[in-house]
């Protein structure tokens, strides 16, 4: 056998035997966290680039499932969902569809998405594009099982960047948030094999928030963001549960919803961070504010939780990072500021780690009284805005075009 092939199929073997399925939106549990087995034994000197393929511009993150990698691109007009190996980097299918999106004229800077990340359950891909075409592919070869067209709900002269809530699965159904600030928002569940709708919400419009569920008092909860809302549904049948207003002047409620077990965390660029306690008074459930704090605000980073601390990205002082009690609301610990613009955020068992969308992959320790660093790469060399993905040694970053593998040395 070679060195090349050996090398080759070492890292194939390194790779499959470490890799946790990232299946999903911030992860396996969709709050950002990293297992142990997912996460270095030791964070490496440096990185090096393993492969890099150009997939075409967007911000939705890559998803992994048995050895592939799933993402999610657009070569204008078309949207491309490309499979590929994840040990070298080659691709095992790519499928491609029409999808004309015309921008909002103050958008025109950002790329046309598609924005929402890939879900995996078992053989089945579901990608949720940016105009609101919902499609269901054959994992293993790319075959088209269904489409659900929600893009004549889309309408962009108020909503910026079009569809960007990523799907979840709920109750053995597909959940997608789709609509826009003149026609309303839907949240549909839908049949995972034949796309039918099993039920139905409608309300404001979407916020760009991704949804979660939260299990809580024997209900499961689906929780999202709406343009000028907060909502809680029964997961089971639509019905909603409970809203608090959370407006925002330009509909960008953002961030996704994190639950501490306690306490429900918010945030947006000009509402800052609110929690609230969920709890049911004479068989109604209702959502009570338990604190906010207007200084720490979270514009498209969403947060993580451990060490009884919110971690994020706020968007004060051009970028800081943040520590926050998760109980009372106070700041642990903020950075000067100039961090960035966005920050994506994972939680391993010993670190935060922030990708900001300036490259910088930095390392900072759990649990201390101020930010320590422990280490820190530049990951590449155009802008970084998606979620990576953690891989034991290994890391998946997608930049303004492509997508990487890189390897600690």
């Amino acid at each position: 056998m070679s060195k090349t092939l050996l090398a080759l199929t070492l890292l194939t073997t390194t790779i499959t035997a470490n890799a946790q399925e990232w299946t999903q939106w911030r992860g396996p549990a969709r709050d950002g966290s990293v297992s142990a087995k997912n996460s270095p034994a030791k964070w490496p000197e440096t990185f090096q680039r393993t492969w890099r393929l150009e997939i075409g511009e967007g911000y939705s993150s890559p998803v992994v499932d048995r050895g592939r990698v799933f993402v999610h691109s657009r070569r204008d007009p078309e949207e491309i969902i490309t499979a590929i190996n994840l040990a070298d980097g080659k691709v095992v299918w790519q499928q491609k569809y029409q999808a004309v999106f015309n921008k909002n004229q103050y958008a025109v800077q950002m790329a046309k998405g598609p924005n929402a990340t890939p879900l995996i359950l078992g053989d089945r891909l579901f990608t949720l594009g940016v105009t609101g075409i919902l499609n269901a592919w054959e994992a293993g070869g790319g075959r088209l099982l269904w489409t659900r067209d929600f893009s004549k709900s889309i309408d962009t002269s108020k909503l910026f960047c079009g569809t960007a809530a990523s799907p979840i699965a709920v109750e053995g159904r597909i959940v997608v948030q789709v609509g826009s600030d003149i026609h309303g928002g839907q949240i549909l569940a839908l049949n995972m094999s034949t796309g039918a709708t099993v039920w139905e919400w409608k309300g404001l419009g979407p916020g760009y928030a991704s949804p979660v569920v939260i299990d809580l008092g024997g209900t499961r909860q689906l929780v999202t963001m709406t343009e000028g809302s907060i909502v809680g549904i029964d997961a089971k049948n639509g019905q909603e549960l409970w809203t608090v207003p959370f407006p925002d002047e330009w509909h960008e409620n953002i961030t996704t919803p994190l639950w501490t077990g306690t306490h429900l965390v918010v945030s947006g660029t000009r509402a800052g961070t609110h929690a609230y306690s969920l709890a049911q008074s004479s068989g109604k459930w209702q959502a009570n504010e338990a604190w906010k704090n207007g200084d720490v605000a979270m514009y498209m980073s969403s947060p993580v939780f451990g060490d009884g601390l919110i971690y994020g990205h706020s968007s004060r002082k051009k970028g800081q990072f943040v520590a926050v009690d998760a109980k009372t609301g106070a700041v642990k610990w903020a950075t000067e500021g100039r961090e960035g613009e966005h920050a994506s955020l994972l939680l391993t068992p010993q670190h935060v780690i922030f990708l900001t969308n300036g490259a910088d992959l930095i390392v900072a320790k759990r649990g201390t009284p101020a930010f320590a660093v422990e280490k820190r790469y530049e990951v590449a060399e155009a802008a970084t805005w998606a979620v990576p993905v953690l891989l034991g040694s290994n890391v998946l970053v997608r930049d303004a075009t492509g997508l990487m593998l890189l390897t600690g040395k």
